[in-house]
């Protein structure tokens, strides 16, 4: 007898238990896709937005104009507004006539660490649903294999003669499970490594501007003493 083991078959023949561990793989994969998309534009756009204003910042222009400039801003680069921080922080002790020229650049530089920080939270956001993803996801789906293989076994055991195309068909069902849980975590698994390497190349970037827009608020302040 020839038996149907397309896939969609074999998922529809399966035990409601495998059914249902294949139906959360799956809208677990439609999630991890919508995020993986969603986090290759925005750290995409991060990266765009931070190589313009880093080529404007060290175009020479005048910093107070800087500040100025991306105060009005509404979808700056997160180096945009680490600047922003330190800048403001900074103006705001001169203006209380603070000439201390440490604790201006402490302050200052509290203030971008603060933002820093801020940011980067922002562009690890949801990174660890494709880490979970990634980790969880095949053992659900082994967990829905041995439940199916099991079920299969189970209905077999009332049968007096026990042949392969008797035991194929449940088994194939249960393998499905298997098949699916590597479906949804292989791409989480590489987009998650991906992601990180960018998100570590982005925090080295701005914490590189930091040290560098440090610098330069240190000597502003020495220069203007």
């Amino acid at each position: 007898m020839n038996q149907d083991l397309s896939i969609v078959s074999l998922i529809m023949h399966a035990s409601l238990a495998v059914q249902l561990v294949i139906a959360g793989l799956l809208l677990v994969s439609l999630a991890s896709w919508s995020v993986i998309f969603g986090k290759l534009i925005g750290l995409n756009q991060v990266k765009r937005r931070n190589d313009a204003f880093e080529a404007e910042f060290w175009s020479g222009k005048n910093l107070n104009d800087l500040y100025q400039a991306v105060g009005n801003r509404t979808d700056g680069a997160p180096l945009e507004r680490i600047f922003a921080s330190g800048m403001r922080e900074f103006m705001k002790l001169r203006e209380k006539r603070v000439t201390d020229t440490g604790a201006l650049l402490d302050a200052a530089r509290r203030a971008m660490r603060a933002s820093f920080q801020r940011e980067l939270d922002a562009l690890e956001s949801n990174l660890s649903f494709l880490a979970s993803v990634g980790s969880v996801s095949p053992y659900v789906g082994l967990f829905g294999t041995i439940w199916g293989i099991m079920h299969a076994f189970v209905g077999l055991s009332n049968l007096q003669q026990v042949t392969l195309a008797t035991v194929a068909p449940g088994i194939a069902e249960a393998l499905v499970a298997t098949a699916i849980g590597l479906f949804a975590a292989i791409p989480a698994v590489l987009a998650y490594n991906r992601f990180a390497r960018q998100i570590d190349r982005s925090a080295i970037t701005l914490e590189t501007f930091i040290e560098e827009f440090s610098n330069i608020l240190q000597r502003n302040a020495t220069s203007q003493q």
